[in-house]
């Protein structure tokens, strides 16, 4: 008799998975409409555990720490394209509290009953009388960025995001110096440019000193002994009382410091407002003689200066550069022998201003086009001031001429104006010519005048008398060229 050994039948065993429980996985296939087994289930929970558990091990080693916590897990559902367990947060532990046991809970997949413990979530009871009664906190606002300005040319900015310079009382000097967090801050001795006119006598349009009672609201700029004293030189020499001998040399070595030094930004506030007092106090003290002439010239050389000199930001302190050079141009009684001249310095600062700045700003020349062209068109101005006006279009540039005298009809209003029987007109009619001129100069060889009896000089001369007046247009009339030139005409036509 012979025994066969046949292997024994073993009883099935649940293969238990882990966190990952494998219902989720069964539910999901459900979803889908796919049947699987439970070792199927069981074997694809735990590859998807083993799967977070490594991805959330990588949030754990970049976190620089040993434990695994439940936002690596977050972290991990979020990379894995998992959709991640809403109502549990990383940084809001819930606290759980476990419930009365059930007698009859049966196991998933068994017959057995077992009483397991349930746990779950415990809502917080709110005392709204309480939370009524507490101090409500306000949230702070977001973190933001914005830019401010630190320091412009080296004095700090009164704005809220800078800290205030609050000044030590302490009793001031004599000279006018205080001191501020510990710094001299001083006005140097600002002695208007009325006040040192060649006469030598002390005029009411002169700079306050910093000790006397007026709130000037100067630019407060930590100054030197040495900017102070070399200030106070400048001044001196450019503007000396008229027995000084070498007041030439004096002021041709001041205007060459100006125009080539370095290290006079701190300086340039002071020179500018010195420089618009000046010439409001020569302008406002109504006598008009030759050493407020030269004042004058001075301040506008002291302007051009400060203009050619490549070291200094000037751009700052346009608006209060224009108005001194503006007044001067376009003043009806200035000094009778140096007028034209004065205009003409004026009409070449301007120029010089225009030229640097004009494409860092540009609504500058057509805001000076403007100011010219009200000075020069509008009824009850003065000789003078049309002069001014007739300079400073020259200054502008020859599109600005053409405009104002051609299409403006400025010249016409200065011939209608003007018959030339004062020295005053003649010095009018002289500009406008001048002004002519920068369209196109006449041609002195072989210079053809308009032809009346031809039909396009007729044309022409017609036009030029319409746009310039009869006096002007006769002028105008000795060259062909010079006259389409002046209408906006090209040669050939």
């Amino acid at each position: 008799m012979t025994s066969t050994n046949k292997p024994k039948a073993r009883p099935l065993q649940n293969v238990q998975s882990g966190i990952y429980k494998s219902d989720v996985i069964k539910d999901v296939a459900e979803s889908l409409g796919v049947t699987i087994s439970d070792t199927v289930s069981s074997a694809l929970a735990s590859d998807v555990e083993y799967r977070i558990h490594q991805e959330a091990s990588r949030f754990m080693r970049h976190g620089r720490r040993t434990t695994l916590t439940t936002s690596d897990i977050d972290q991990a559902l979020r990379t894995l394209n998992i959709e991640p367990l809403y109502g549990h947060l990383p940084f809001s532990q819930p606290s759980y509290r476990k419930a009365l046991p059930y007698p009859q809970i049966s196991v998933a997949g068994t017959n057995q009953a077992t009483a397991s413990p349930l746990y779950f979530v415990e809502d917080e009871e709110i005392d709204f009388e309480r939370v009524l009664r507490e101090e409500k906190i306000m949230l702070p606002k977001g973190v933001s960025w914005t830019a401010h300005w630190l320091a412009v040319e080296g004095v700090q900015p009164l704005i809220p995001e800078n800290p205030p310079a609050v000044p030590r009382e302490e009793p001031t000097s004599v000279s006018g110096e205080t001191k501020v967090n510990g710094a001299l801050v001083s006005a140097p001795a600002a002695t208007g440019a009325a006040g040192l006119l060649p006469g030598g006598g002390q005029k009411s349009g002169a700079l306050p000193n910093a000790s006397s009672g007026q709130s000037a609201n100067l630019v407060k700029q930590v100054l030197s002994r040495e900017l102070q004293l070399y200030y106070a030189r400048l001044t001196s020499s450019l503007l000396p009382p008229l027995n000084t001998q070498d007041y030439a040399t004096k002021k041709t070595a001041a205007l060459a410091s100006l125009r080539h030094d370095a290290g006079l930004q701190a300086l340039l506030p002071y020179l500018v407002r010195w420089v618009g007092e000046g010439v409001v106090g020569v302008l406002k003290a109504g006598e008009q003689g030759d050493g407020e002439g030269k004042v004058l010239e001075v301040l506008m050389d002291v302007v051009g200066a400060l203009l050619e000199n490549t070291t200094l930001f000037v751009e700052p302190y346009l608006h209060q550069l224009l108005p001194p050079i503006l007044s001067t141009l376009l003043h009806s009684s200035l000094p009778y022998s140096q007028s034209t001249h004065l205009r003409i310095n004026a009409s070449q600062t301007l120029s010089r201003v225009l030229t640097q700045h004009s494409t860092t700003y540009p609504s500058l020349s057509p805001r000076i086009m403007k100011t010219l062209l009200l000075a020069l068109i509008s009824p009850g101005k003065s000789r003078g001031t049309r002069e001014g006006a007739v300079r400073g279009l020259m200054g502008v540039g020859k599109e600005a001429v053409r405009k104002g005298l051609v299409d403006a009809g400025g010249a016409r209003v200065v011939a209608n104006e003007c018959p030339g029987s004062s020295i005053e007109e003649l010095a009018l009619l002289s500009a406008v010519m001048d002004a002519l001129r920068v369209l196109q100069p006449p041609n002195t060889e072989m210079s053809d005048s308009l032809d009346p009896n031809n039909e396009d000089d007729a044309a022409v001369g017609q036009k030029l008398h319409e746009a310039l007046g009869d006096k002007l247009a006769e002028r105008i009339a000795v060259d062909r060229l010079w006259a389409r030139e002046v209408l906006g005409m090209s040669a050939a036509s």
